[in-house]
């Protein structure tokens, strides 16, 4: 999610916004809940693909007959293809990782990517980072490694998956900032959206396993949910300040643990709970300093 002083249409709605933040933190948990369960059955290549292509084809019938192939057009082709590998390396690094580890973690862990954008926004974007802000990027990882605590069952090389889709999403939300500069948001929401069905399309012949019907229904639903999820989040962001929402996006780490309780029957361990406090604290903490140390500006949305 991104910070701004002023909701992007105007309109100061800010219960309806967080309702519709809370939604769509509800939707995302439940995306991910259903990629954890499909890919018990399918190779994660044809799961992510199925979202991808679910997810364009929508964006497809919603923006192409207002705005036409003109939807398309960027100024900064190289950084667009950047920023959608970069968001196709979380999809893929995040789905595997739901493979081995336990949802809520593998969630909590993958929100250490605002953490890693305030690290990483002094040398690639040079704003300027305070003494308080590097604690909070120390209290991030501090949060994760109470997670996967050494001599624990996370503490396993497959933790580094999440940790790959953090660092990817971190770089997704740093070309998002680059971008925003030069193209819209539907723009480079729709080109990132596009790329990356062309290039998993290209894989998944390579592991190609025929859904029954019933599957099929619920990896359409997949690509369904992260499109309504991003609509909800976009529409939020009309009817409120992004830096009162901010805080409320952290919510998805609670549905997550309540999905993987219902559905995967995991409870959470207390030191995992504490760890994931660190992080939400660490994260809304850098935040709110940035917030707080630098002039507001209006922000584009940042969607995983």
């Amino acid at each position: 999610m991104s910070t701004a002083s002023t909701p992007l249409s105007g309109v100061n709605q800010p219960l309806r916004g967080i309702l519709l933040v809370v939604l769509a933190t509800f939707l995302f948990a439940g995306h991910d809940a259903l990629s954890k369960y499909l890919c018990g059955l399918y190779p994660v290549v044809l799961v992510v693909w199925a979202r991808y292509l679910v997810h364009t084809l929508l964006m497809a019938g919603i923006f192409l007959p207002q705005s036409g192939l003109r939807v398309l057009r960027t100024r900064r082709p190289v950084l667009q293809v950047l920023r959608a590998l970069s968001l196709l390396s979380t999809s893929l690094l995040f789905t595997a990782g739901l493979m081995f580890i336990p949802l809520a973690e593998a969630t909590a862990v993958n929100f250490l990517a605002p953490v890693l954008v305030t690290g990483l926004s002094s040398p690639l974007l040079k704003e300027r980072v305070t003494p308080g802000q590097w604690v909070a990027v120390v209290l991030g990882f501090a949060g994760v490694m109470v997670i996967v605590r050494p001599g624990g069952e996370l503490f396993t090389p497959a933790v580094l998956l999440p940790l790959g889709s953090a660092t990817g999403f971190c770089f997704y939300q740093l070309l998002t900032r680059m971008v925003a500069e030069h193209d819209s948001p539907t723009t480079s929401n729709f080109f990132a959206g596009l790329c990356n069905t062309l290039v998993m399309t290209a894989m998944v012949p390579f592991f190609w396993q025929v859904p029954s019907f019933s599957h099929g229904l619920l990896l359409v639903g997949l690509g369904g949910l992260g499109m309504s999820a991003h609509l909800f989040l976009t529409q939020a962001f009309r009817q409120a300040a992004p830096a009162l929402l901010a805080p409320f996006g952290y919510c998805q780490i609670v549905f997550a643990g309540l999905l993987g309780f219902v559905i995967f029957s995991h409870t959470p361990e207390q030191t995992t709970v504490v760890g994931i406090a660190i992080i939400c604290l660490s994260g809304l903490a850098a935040a709110w300093l940035q917030r707080r140390d630098q002039s507001p500006s209006l922000a584009d949305e940042v969607d995983r």
